[in-house]
């Protein structure tokens, strides 16, 4: 049944593309820009998939692309150094999920609630430090020599441009998935999230387990923060995030918690927002549709995949059940 839908939907991806080259639109430009918009979704997705195979649930994923993007940029300028600015956010983002874990674990909280946290904190921190730190009502635009470029590579007359950090997304998909199905902290991580009564017998620590996923899923999504602030889009604002940690989280859902799948539909609609960007742009096409319409495209794509996955997916069985040492 997978493969029957993989194959329909490789079909009408590329006929999808001969459309758009018909169409006088370039599906190279397309494809790269997907990618781009492809690579924070997969971090964060990554991430949270690790997270929530050990049975932590972290539904605060925006919140931590927003603060991930936001320190990304100061943690550039502070160092003079792009590289540094992404290392900065991940780590930003890997203290949250440090902090979400230990709450899920040893607090016990309501991991649905504590996470939310995580959202309205950012919601309101980010236009805060904005005004306090560089006295600018919602926006910051840092230095070029700050910034990390973006590779050029020549096909033809056409220029295709990535990033390395979308590879690094696409080898982490692998390695992860490795990671869960054939090494023995892959196990303690499923178990965790399955039985976690039985690996405690066992003598291994649940609690270290859940803080450990909780904390890389924070750092892969605070990565993927810096990514769209200094890589990406070459600058932050308040609502640099516009819900794409949900998106991300749609992606988890959609997956049933694989990490090949949930990079494929992270692509998916990165390949919507793409379409949604390069449409709204396009003359004949941004006269006839309405621009706001346009962008509602990537969360239309969003809503349905959701609606139709969703039923189809089992989760671990204690995810979200904080666990209780006897």
């Amino acid at each position: 049944m997978i493969k029957k839908s993989l194959v329909i939907t490789i079909v009408v991806f590329v006929a999808f593309l001969f459309l758009l080259e018909y169409a006088g639109i370039s599906s190279l430009k397309i494809i790269d820009t997907a990618l781009l918009a492809m690579t924070p979704l997969a971090l964060a997705a990554i991430g949270e998939v690790i997270n929530e195979k050990a049975g932590v649930t972290n539904i605060g994923l925006d919140g931590i692309l927003l603060i991930g993007a936001t320190l990304g940029v100061y943690g550039a300028e502070l160092a003079g150094n792009g590289y540094i600015g992404l290392l900065f956010g991940a780590l930003a983002g890997a203290l949250i999920g440090f902090i979400h874990g230990v709450l899920s674990t040893y607090g016990r909280a309501d991991q649905v609630v504590a996470s939310m946290g995580i959202n309205i904190f950012a919601y309101g921190f980010v236009p805060y430090f904005l005004m306090a730190v560089w006295h600018m009502p919602g926006i910051r635009v840092p230095p070029k020599e700050v910034l990390v470029q973006l590779w050029n590579v020549p096909l033809g007359n056409f220029y295709f441009v990535f990033s390395e950090l979308t590879i690094l997304a696409l080898l982490l998909t692998f390695v992860f998935n490795w990671l869960l199905q054939k090494t023995a902290l892959g196990l303690w991580i499923r178990a965790a999230g399955e039985s976690p009564e039985a690996i405690d017998a066992a003598g291994i620590d649940v609690y270290r387990v859940r803080i450990l996923t909780a904390t890389i899923g924070g750092l892969l999504a605070g990565l993927g923060g810096a990514f769209m602030s200094l890589v990406w889009f070459k600058g932050v604002v308040k609502e640099i995030s516009a819900g794409r940690g949900f998106i991300a989280l749609a992606c988890v859902v959609a997956s049933g918690l694989d990490p090949i799948l949930a990079t494929g539909f992270a692509f998916l609609f990165g390949f919507s927002e793409a379409v949604a960007y390069t449409f709204a742009v396009t003359p004949g096409i941004k006269e006839t549709i309405p621009y706001y319409f346009v962008f509602m495209i990537p969360y239309i794509v969003t809503l349905v995949v959701v609606a139709v996955m969703i039923g189809k997916r089992r989760f671990p069985r204690a995810l979200g059940v904080p666990y209780k040492k006897e």
